[in-house]
């Protein structure tokens, strides 16, 4: 089951159920089934509050990914800075709406497996995402 659910902001104007069915058919491509999975949509400050609660960072992401993976079952809570997406989409000179479901696909690129902190890693998951993307 996947919850969208917000904390400070306005709901982000996603279709839920063909996000949802977005979400699960690119879980199937890496052969993965879709368990929980909790969206919590919030501002740079809540997100700010997680990010130093929870990992001991210090600064605003778009997106923080907590995994509770069971074998090939992603089960995960997704916390998502609506600020940093458009400050982010700004940046890049991309439509927010874009950019948004840029990070929704993204957590669950992590919750699939894919990591983007090591070498080389960040192109393999760009690629990833925007063969998501494609799909949607």
């Amino acid at each position: 089951m996947i919850t969208y659910n917000t904390e400070g902001v306005k709901m982000p104007r996603i279709k839920k159920r063909d996000t949802t069915a977005w979400i699960k058919a690119v879980a199937a491509t890496y052969g993965k089934k879709v368990g929980d999975i909790g969206y919590l949509f919030v501002n740079d400050e809540k997100i700010l509050e997680v990010n130093r609660e929870y990992l001991g960072h210090d600064y605003y992401t778009d997106i923080i990914t907590f995994d509770y993976d069971e074998d090939d079952v992603i089960n995960g809570d997704l916390v998502i800075s609506l600020d940093t997406v458009r400050t982010n989409a700004e940046q890049f000179g991309k439509e927010y709406d874009e950019e948004l479901h840029r990070v929704i696909i993204h957590g669950i690129l992590h919750l699939c497996g894919i990591n983007d902190k090591g070498p080389g890693e960040r192109e393999i998951m760009e690629a990833a995402e925007n063969k998501a993307l494609a799909m949607r």
